[in-house]
């Protein structure tokens, strides 16, 4: 019996929140297994909503402010205070996610990571310990130029000018002058939650990857992959970082490279999941659950490098749970989920449709797939259960269940 069920989806970009994913997901559940205990855990990969999710699960609260946008306009945004008073959460797509860059203005070769230095600071003016960076759903490719100008560095070209914002401007970086950075970073641990995989030169460097999906023309990829390769050599000597390569190091490409210049300032580089996971006792409750069912927008070859799904079956496996994945679409490589330990996947889209309609719709898409789903799971179910014994009567005939002549309690055999 499948008595109670986990619910640990990701968010679908530009469609449904963690929160509304699992809530959806839950109303399929509870279609087909009205009595069963559903577990919402609505899960935050450092990306979108990460704030609100560490808050709410830690009894903290958000912090309202305004700060510069990723296209340098001011917007309202916030950062997370935990409930632990001392440890703040800055969410980098609150204040430069890909989402707030409109659509006509999508050139990641301009767009600045300032306002997330400025939610830093801000955090500062708190008096906290600890400050995690979530880094996810960025539309900046900068390197976290813009992030270190805003806590007091200078950025400068061979005339001595500053730099304007933005990734393409770093092509001309001749010079650092960390002199004005903000002294209480020294003495806050700085950590940043990111996807190891993603670095920030090399041939799978954060702008080859990354960038034309944030609006880069391929002549613009290859000038951003050439900026951010000489951002990383002069990071390396004006501001050295030990033991830190700023090039090809783990998490140094997230969120546009902003794990390359936070590292440089002292800041860890952890795999996103170690730090966020813990402050929801996720391994405990996958360890309870009978049945485990994740998602997120799309399932493809990346999934299995540091996606939502893959992090939950991975540790639902290790306490032996069958997991099932739901995604809006399946792309090149998404069988190669199994290999993560998920057992069964599917997609929500009920048949062809255009992007903009499967958006609107995604939330009943997402419980009717559910729904679905789980009834195919529980036919297998009772396809593997052992049949009954079959019921002898006074005479000895059965009346239930297979009899030795392979009929089913029908009418007997004819007599020679």
């Amino acid at each position: 019996m499948l008595d109670r069920v986990v619910v640990a989806p990701s968010g679908f970009k530009e469609s449904l929140s963690a929160e509304a994913a699992a809530e959806a997901i839950a109303e399929g559940v509870g279609r087909v297994l009205p009595d069963a205990a559903v577990d919402l855990i609505p899960l935050v990969d450092g990306g979108e909503g990460t704030a609100q999710a560490l808050t709410a699960a830690t009894g903290g609260r958000l912090v309202p402010l305004a700060a510069t946008g990723p296209v340098g306009d001011r917007l309202e945004t916030h950062f997370g205070l935990l409930g632990d008073g001392t440890t703040a959460v800055v969410e980098m797509a609150a204040v430069a996610g890909l989402a707030l860059v409109p659509r006509p203005r999508r050139d990641p070769g301009g767009t600045t990571t300032y306002g997330v230095g400025e939610l830093i600071r801000a955090a500062l003016d708190h008096g906290v310990r600890r400050i995690i960076v979530g880094c996810g759903d960025s539309g900046t490719s900068d390197g976290g130029a813009g992030a270190l100008t805003a806590l007091g560095a200078r950025l400068f070209d061979a005339d001595g000018r500053d730099l304007a914002p933005g990734g393409t401007a770093l092509a001309r970086l001749a010079r650092i002058d960390a002199s004005g950075l903000d002294p209480r970073l020294a003495g806050t641990e700085l950590l940043v939650a990111c996807n190891p995989y993603n670095v920030l030169c090399g041939p799978r460097g954060v702008a080859r990857v990354f960038g034309p999906q944030k609006g880069a023309s391929p002549r613009q990829v290859e000038e951003l992959a050439a900026a951010l390769d000489r951002w990383a050599g002069v990071l390396a000597r004006d501001l050295p970082a030990p033991g830190t390569d700023l090039r090809l190091g783990a998490g140094t490409g997230a969120s546009g490279g902003l794990g390359a210049g936070l590292a440089a300032v002292g800041a860890r580089l952890l795999p996103r999941f170690d730090v966020l996971l813990g402050h929801l006792d996720l391994d405990a409750r996958l360890a309870a659950a009978d049945l485990v069912i994740t998602a997120e927008g799309a399932l493809d070859h990346q999934t299995p490098r540091g996606k939502v799904p893959a992090e939950v079956a991975r540790r639902a496996k290790l306490h032996g749970r069958p997991v099932l994945a739901l995604a809006g679409t399946l792309g090149e490589g998404a069988h190669e989920v199994h290999g993560t330990g998920v057992d069964a996947y599917g997609t929500i889209i009920p048949g062809p449709m255009a992007l903009p309609e499967a958006l609107l719709h995604a939330r009943e898409f997402l419980a009717d797939a559910a729904e679905r789903t789980l009834r195919m799971v529980l036919i297998g179910a009772m396809a593997v259960r052992p049949a009954p014994e079959p019921v002898r009567t006074a005479e000895g005939r059965s009346t239930g269940g297979r009899g030795r002549d392979g009929g089913g309690g029908g009418a007997p055999a004819a007599r020679g």
